[in-house]
Protein backbone atom coordinates (compact mmCIF):
# COMPACT_ATOMS: atom_id res chain seq x y z
CA UNK A 1 0.00 0.00 0.00
CA UNK A 2 2.79 2.28 0.75
CA UNK A 3 4.74 1.89 -2.62
CA UNK A 4 1.17 2.61 -4.02
CA UNK A 5 0.61 5.40 -2.23
CA UNK A 6 3.85 7.00 -3.23
CA UNK A 7 3.76 6.17 -7.06
CA UNK A 8 0.46 8.08 -6.97
CA UNK A 9 2.06 10.72 -5.38
CA UNK A 10 4.63 10.65 -8.00
CA UNK A 11 2.11 10.34 -11.10
CA UNK A 12 0.48 13.42 -8.81
CA UNK A 13 3.58 15.31 -9.15
CA UNK A 14 4.73 14.94 -12.18
CA UNK A 15 0.94 15.59 -13.84
CA UNK A 16 1.58 19.31 -12.27
CA UNK A 17 5.13 19.39 -13.32
CA UNK A 18 3.63 18.88 -16.92
CA UNK A 19 0.91 21.14 -18.15
CA UNK A 20 -1.24 20.68 -21.30
CA UNK A 21 -2.23 23.69 -23.78
CA UNK A 22 -4.74 23.63 -26.35
CA UNK A 23 -6.45 26.86 -28.86
CA UNK A 24 -9.91 25.90 -29.11
CA UNK A 25 -10.51 28.78 -31.26
CA UNK A 26 -8.96 30.88 -33.42
CA UNK A 27 -9.41 33.43 -36.11
CA UNK A 28 -9.37 33.27 -40.33
CA UNK A 29 -5.74 33.45 -41.60
CA UNK A 30 -4.14 37.10 -42.66
CA UNK A 31 -1.19 38.66 -43.51
CA UNK A 32 -0.81 40.33 -40.14
CA UNK A 33 -0.95 44.43 -39.28
CA UNK A 34 -2.21 46.52 -37.42
CA UNK A 35 -5.98 46.99 -38.14
CA UNK A 36 -7.94 43.50 -38.05
CA UNK A 37 -8.21 41.70 -35.07
CA UNK A 38 -10.12 38.38 -34.02
CA UNK A 39 -10.81 36.20 -30.47
CA UNK A 40 -8.69 33.69 -29.29
CA UNK A 41 -9.45 31.58 -26.83
CA UNK A 42 -7.90 28.02 -25.22
CA UNK A 43 -7.57 25.80 -22.10
CA UNK A 44 -4.65 24.68 -19.80
CA UNK A 45 -4.53 21.22 -17.96
CA UNK A 46 -2.64 20.72 -14.55
CA UNK A 47 -1.54 24.71 -14.62
CA UNK A 48 -1.67 26.90 -11.41
CA UNK A 49 -3.51 29.92 -10.76
CA UNK A 50 -0.85 32.75 -10.90
CA UNK A 51 0.58 31.37 -14.37
CA UNK A 52 -0.66 33.37 -17.27
CA UNK A 53 -0.74 33.12 -21.19
CA UNK A 54 1.20 34.73 -23.46
CA UNK A 55 -0.61 34.94 -27.20
CA UNK A 56 1.24 35.66 -30.56
CA UNK A 57 0.60 35.29 -33.89
CA UNK A 58 2.79 35.13 -36.87
CA UNK A 59 3.03 37.81 -39.87
CA UNK A 60 3.53 36.97 -43.03
CA UNK A 61 7.02 38.04 -42.97
CA UNK A 62 7.32 35.02 -40.86
CA UNK A 63 7.68 37.25 -37.36
CA UNK A 64 5.65 36.19 -34.35
CA UNK A 65 4.54 39.39 -32.72
CA UNK A 66 3.01 39.51 -29.16
CA UNK A 67 -0.49 39.69 -28.74
CA UNK A 68 -2.75 42.01 -28.41
CA UNK A 69 -0.58 44.51 -27.71
CA UNK A 70 3.33 45.46 -26.92
CA UNK A 71 1.81 46.82 -23.82
CA UNK A 72 -0.55 44.07 -22.81
CA UNK A 73 1.49 40.77 -23.59
CA UNK A 74 -0.22 38.56 -20.71
CA UNK A 75 -3.63 36.80 -20.64
CA UNK A 76 -4.94 35.84 -17.64
CA UNK A 77 -6.38 32.24 -17.01
CA UNK A 78 -9.95 32.14 -15.91
CA UNK A 79 -10.43 29.65 -12.31
CA UNK A 80 -12.08 27.71 -14.78
CA UNK A 81 -8.51 27.19 -16.46
CA UNK A 82 -9.76 28.54 -19.77
CA UNK A 83 -8.33 32.01 -21.47
CA UNK A 84 -9.82 34.09 -24.08
CA UNK A 85 -8.01 37.48 -25.71
CA UNK A 86 -7.99 39.40 -28.73
CA UNK A 87 -5.33 39.00 -31.45
CA UNK A 88 -4.27 40.74 -34.47
CA UNK A 89 -4.41 38.36 -37.75
CA UNK A 90 -1.53 36.20 -38.73
CA UNK A 91 -0.96 33.16 -40.93
CA UNK A 92 -0.48 31.40 -37.51
CA UNK A 93 -1.27 31.80 -33.78
CA UNK A 94 0.58 30.01 -30.49
CA UNK A 95 -0.20 30.63 -26.95
CA UNK A 96 2.56 30.03 -24.42
CA UNK A 97 2.01 29.27 -20.55
CA UNK A 98 4.50 30.78 -18.77
CA UNK A 99 5.36 31.61 -15.19
CA UNK A 100 4.61 35.07 -13.40
CA UNK A 101 8.17 36.34 -13.80
CA UNK A 102 8.15 34.92 -17.77
CA UNK A 103 9.12 38.43 -19.67
CA UNK A 104 7.76 37.85 -23.16
CA UNK A 105 9.75 39.29 -26.30
CA UNK A 106 7.61 41.60 -27.91
CA UNK A 107 8.56 39.54 -31.84
CA UNK A 108 10.35 36.52 -32.20
CA UNK A 109 12.00 34.64 -35.21
CA UNK A 110 10.84 31.47 -34.07
CA UNK A 111 8.73 30.39 -31.03
CA UNK A 112 10.60 29.49 -28.28
CA UNK A 113 11.14 25.98 -26.25
CA UNK A 114 9.60 24.47 -22.96
CA UNK A 115 11.96 25.91 -20.83
CA UNK A 116 13.36 29.35 -19.11
CA UNK A 117 9.90 29.76 -17.91
CA UNK A 118 7.91 28.43 -20.67
CA UNK A 119 6.06 25.58 -19.55
CA UNK A 120 3.89 24.78 -22.35
CA UNK A 121 2.98 25.55 -26.00
CA UNK A 122 0.21 25.59 -28.76
CA UNK A 123 0.15 25.96 -32.38
CA UNK A 124 -2.42 26.27 -34.97
CA UNK A 125 -2.45 27.70 -38.94
CA UNK A 126 -5.04 30.05 -39.58
CA UNK A 127 -8.26 29.27 -40.68
CA UNK A 128 -8.36 29.65 -44.53
CA UNK A 129 -6.20 30.66 -46.96
CA UNK A 130 -4.93 33.88 -47.61
CA UNK A 131 -4.17 35.79 -50.85
CA UNK A 132 -0.36 35.39 -52.08
CA UNK A 133 1.79 38.62 -51.64
CA UNK A 134 2.73 40.36 -54.42
CA UNK A 135 6.43 40.04 -55.41
CA UNK A 136 8.60 41.87 -57.90
CA UNK A 137 11.55 41.38 -59.32
CA UNK A 138 13.78 44.26 -59.23
CA UNK A 139 17.88 44.93 -60.21
CA UNK A 140 18.42 40.97 -59.90
CA UNK A 141 16.34 40.68 -56.44
CA UNK A 142 12.89 39.31 -55.33
CA UNK A 143 10.95 42.51 -53.38
CA UNK A 144 8.20 41.67 -51.09
CA UNK A 145 4.95 44.27 -52.07
CA UNK A 146 3.16 45.73 -48.89
CA UNK A 147 -0.17 45.76 -48.87
CA UNK A 148 -1.23 46.43 -45.32
CA UNK A 149 -1.48 49.87 -43.22
CA UNK A 150 1.49 51.53 -41.68
CA UNK A 151 2.21 54.55 -39.01
CA UNK A 152 5.45 55.27 -40.46
CA UNK A 153 5.48 59.27 -40.65
CA UNK A 154 3.13 59.74 -37.75
CA UNK A 155 -0.20 58.64 -40.02
CA UNK A 156 -2.00 55.49 -40.86
CA UNK A 157 -0.75 54.70 -44.42
CA UNK A 158 -3.02 52.31 -46.88
CA UNK A 159 -0.45 50.69 -49.58
CA UNK A 160 -1.83 49.37 -52.60
CA UNK A 161 0.68 46.63 -54.79
CA UNK A 162 -0.97 48.67 -57.75
CA UNK A 163 1.38 51.00 -57.05
CA UNK A 164 4.76 49.30 -57.70
CA UNK A 165 5.74 48.00 -60.59
CA UNK A 166 8.89 47.24 -62.89
CA UNK A 167 8.78 48.87 -66.90
CA UNK A 168 10.19 47.47 -69.87
CA UNK A 169 13.58 48.82 -68.92
CA UNK A 170 13.51 46.82 -65.34
CA UNK A 171 12.86 50.33 -63.51
CA UNK A 172 11.28 50.47 -60.39
CA UNK A 173 8.08 52.65 -60.23
CA UNK A 174 6.68 54.13 -57.03
CA UNK A 175 3.51 56.09 -57.04
CA UNK A 176 1.28 57.43 -54.49
CA UNK A 177 -1.86 59.40 -54.29
CA UNK A 178 -6.11 59.33 -54.12
CA UNK A 179 -8.25 56.50 -55.56
CA UNK A 180 -11.37 55.83 -54.67
CA UNK A 181 -11.32 58.88 -52.47
CA UNK A 182 -8.70 57.39 -49.89
CA UNK A 183 -4.52 57.98 -49.98
CA UNK A 184 -2.65 54.89 -51.03
CA UNK A 185 1.08 54.35 -50.92
CA UNK A 186 3.44 51.80 -51.86
CA UNK A 187 6.33 50.12 -50.47
CA UNK A 188 8.38 47.32 -51.05
CA UNK A 189 11.08 45.10 -49.39
CA UNK A 190 13.75 42.96 -49.88
CA UNK A 191 13.28 39.02 -49.41
CA UNK A 192 16.37 38.18 -47.36
CA UNK A 193 18.43 40.21 -45.29
CA UNK A 194 22.24 41.41 -46.99
CA UNK A 195 24.24 42.72 -44.12
CA UNK A 196 27.18 44.66 -43.65
CA UNK A 197 28.44 45.97 -47.39
CA UNK A 198 27.85 48.59 -49.90
CA UNK A 199 24.15 49.96 -50.85
CA UNK A 200 23.22 51.98 -53.57
CA UNK A 201 20.28 53.34 -55.21
CA UNK A 202 19.85 55.28 -58.68
CA UNK A 203 16.87 57.43 -58.29
CA UNK A 204 15.50 59.23 -61.64
CA UNK A 205 14.80 62.16 -60.05
CA UNK A 206 12.75 63.46 -56.85
CA UNK A 207 13.06 67.08 -57.60
CA UNK A 208 9.54 67.01 -58.00
CA UNK A 209 8.62 65.47 -54.88
CA UNK A 210 5.77 68.09 -52.89
CA UNK A 211 6.62 69.26 -49.80
CA UNK A 212 5.22 66.44 -47.52
CA UNK A 213 5.86 63.34 -49.46
CA UNK A 214 8.69 61.27 -48.48
CA UNK A 215 10.97 58.70 -50.63
CA UNK A 216 12.61 56.37 -48.16
CA UNK A 217 15.41 53.76 -48.96
CA UNK A 218 16.14 52.58 -45.57
CA UNK A 219 17.14 48.41 -43.41
CA UNK A 220 14.82 47.88 -41.17
CA UNK A 221 14.48 44.52 -38.78
CA UNK A 222 11.70 43.41 -37.68
CA UNK A 223 12.91 41.23 -35.56
CA UNK A 224 15.59 43.50 -33.75
CA UNK A 225 15.36 45.95 -30.79
CA UNK A 226 11.78 47.83 -30.57
CA UNK A 227 12.69 51.23 -30.73
CA UNK A 228 15.71 51.43 -33.76
CA UNK A 229 15.34 48.07 -35.71
CA UNK A 230 18.80 48.35 -36.73
CA UNK A 231 17.25 51.50 -39.23
CA UNK A 232 19.41 53.22 -41.52
CA UNK A 233 17.57 55.74 -43.22
CA UNK A 234 17.88 57.90 -46.91
CA UNK A 235 15.05 59.92 -46.69
CA UNK A 236 14.00 62.82 -49.50
CA UNK A 237 11.65 64.94 -48.38
CA UNK A 238 11.32 68.24 -46.99
CA UNK A 239 9.00 67.20 -44.10
CA UNK A 240 6.22 70.07 -45.31
CA UNK A 241 8.77 73.40 -45.77
CA UNK A 242 8.89 74.45 -48.90
CA UNK A 243 11.94 76.21 -48.13
CA UNK A 244 13.91 73.12 -46.58
CA UNK A 245 16.80 71.08 -47.00
CA UNK A 246 15.10 67.90 -49.10
CA UNK A 247 17.22 65.06 -47.59
CA UNK A 248 18.43 63.62 -44.59
CA UNK A 249 20.71 60.65 -43.65
CA UNK A 250 19.71 58.74 -40.63
CA UNK A 251 21.06 56.32 -37.98
CA UNK A 252 18.18 55.45 -35.63
CA UNK A 253 17.07 56.77 -33.18
CA UNK A 254 16.48 60.47 -35.19
CA UNK A 255 15.59 62.12 -31.60
CA UNK A 256 19.62 62.35 -31.02
CA UNK A 257 20.77 65.17 -32.57
CA UNK A 258 24.04 63.88 -34.07
CA UNK A 259 22.48 61.12 -35.78
CA UNK A 260 20.69 63.09 -38.00
CA UNK A 261 22.44 64.65 -41.39
CA UNK A 262 20.68 66.88 -43.19
CA UNK A 263 21.05 68.15 -46.92
CA UNK A 264 20.00 69.07 -50.66
CA UNK A 265 19.77 66.82 -52.87
CA UNK A 266 20.48 67.60 -56.62
CA UNK A 267 17.73 67.81 -59.61
CA UNK A 268 17.66 64.76 -62.30
CA UNK A 269 19.20 60.92 -62.04
CA UNK A 270 20.98 60.83 -58.08
CA UNK A 271 22.91 58.11 -56.88
CA UNK A 272 22.30 57.51 -53.01
CA UNK A 273 24.82 55.02 -51.28
CA UNK A 274 25.25 53.83 -47.61
CA UNK A 275 28.91 51.94 -47.14
CA UNK A 276 27.71 50.24 -43.76
CA UNK A 277 30.28 48.54 -41.74
CA UNK A 278 31.60 47.27 -38.02
CA UNK A 279 31.19 50.81 -36.24
CA UNK A 280 30.74 53.08 -39.29
CA UNK A 281 27.87 54.47 -41.81
CA UNK A 282 29.21 56.66 -44.14
CA UNK A 283 26.36 57.74 -46.88
CA UNK A 284 26.77 59.83 -50.32
CA UNK A 285 24.65 61.87 -52.94
CA UNK A 286 26.44 61.47 -56.30
CA UNK A 287 25.46 63.14 -59.33
CA UNK A 288 23.81 61.01 -61.97
CA UNK A 289 24.65 57.23 -62.10
CA UNK A 290 27.47 56.41 -60.14
CA UNK A 291 27.62 52.65 -61.29
CA UNK A 292 28.12 53.69 -64.95
CA UNK A 293 30.14 57.31 -64.61
CA UNK A 294 33.06 58.91 -62.73
CA UNK A 295 30.59 59.71 -60.18
CA UNK A 296 30.67 64.04 -58.72
CA UNK A 297 29.49 63.78 -55.32
CA UNK A 298 26.84 66.07 -54.00
CA UNK A 299 26.92 65.57 -50.45
CA UNK A 300 28.49 62.94 -47.98
CA UNK A 301 28.00 62.11 -44.42
CA UNK A 302 29.75 59.26 -42.08
CA UNK A 303 28.55 58.35 -39.13
CA UNK A 304 30.83 56.20 -36.40
CA UNK A 305 28.67 56.28 -33.43
CA UNK A 306 25.57 54.39 -32.72
CA UNK A 307 25.87 51.85 -35.18
CA UNK A 308 23.78 48.98 -35.02
CA UNK A 309 25.29 45.37 -35.67
CA UNK A 310 24.23 43.38 -39.09
CA UNK A 311 21.58 41.46 -38.12
CA UNK A 312 18.13 40.22 -39.56
CA UNK A 313 17.06 43.32 -41.36
CA UNK A 314 16.46 43.74 -45.01
CA UNK A 315 16.28 46.72 -47.59
CA UNK A 316 13.02 48.85 -47.95
CA UNK A 317 11.76 51.36 -50.06
CA UNK A 318 8.80 53.09 -49.54
CA UNK A 319 7.03 56.58 -50.74
CA UNK A 320 3.98 58.22 -48.81
CA UNK A 321 3.07 61.43 -47.37
CA UNK A 322 2.87 62.66 -43.94
CA UNK A 323 0.06 65.24 -44.22
CA UNK A 324 -2.07 63.17 -46.17
CA UNK A 325 -4.72 63.27 -43.44
CA UNK A 326 -5.33 66.86 -43.52
CA UNK A 327 -4.79 67.27 -46.99
CA UNK A 328 -7.90 65.46 -48.85
CA UNK A 329 -7.31 65.52 -52.25
CA UNK A 330 -3.75 65.57 -54.39
CA UNK A 331 -2.40 64.74 -57.70
CA UNK A 332 -0.62 61.24 -58.16
CA UNK A 333 3.10 61.33 -57.92
CA UNK A 334 5.66 58.86 -59.05
CA UNK A 335 9.06 58.20 -58.13
CA UNK A 336 11.22 56.02 -60.92
CA UNK A 337 14.23 54.00 -59.03
CA UNK A 338 16.48 52.51 -62.10
CA UNK A 339 18.82 50.26 -60.11
CA UNK A 340 19.63 48.76 -56.88
CA UNK A 341 22.94 47.45 -56.17
CA UNK A 342 24.40 45.64 -53.21
CA UNK A 343 28.31 44.90 -52.90
CA UNK A 344 29.23 42.91 -49.58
Amino acid sequence: MALCLFTSSCHLQRAKQEPALEITRFPMAGIGGPVQMDYIAGRVTGGSADQRIVLYAQSATGVWWVQPFAKQPLTKIEPDSTFTNSTHLGTKYAALLVQPDYVPPLRLAALPKESNGVLAIAQVQGRGTIQPRKTIHFSGYDWIVRSIESQRGGEVNAYDPDNVWTDQNGYLHLRMGIRDEKWTFAELSLTRSLGFGSYKFVVQDADHLPPTAVLGMYTWDEVGPEDFHNELDIELSRWGNKKGLNGQYIVQPFYVPQNVFRFMAPPGETTFGLLWEPGNASFSAVRGSELASQPRTESAHTFTTGIPPAATETVHIDLYDIHHASNPSSQPVEVVIEKFQFLP
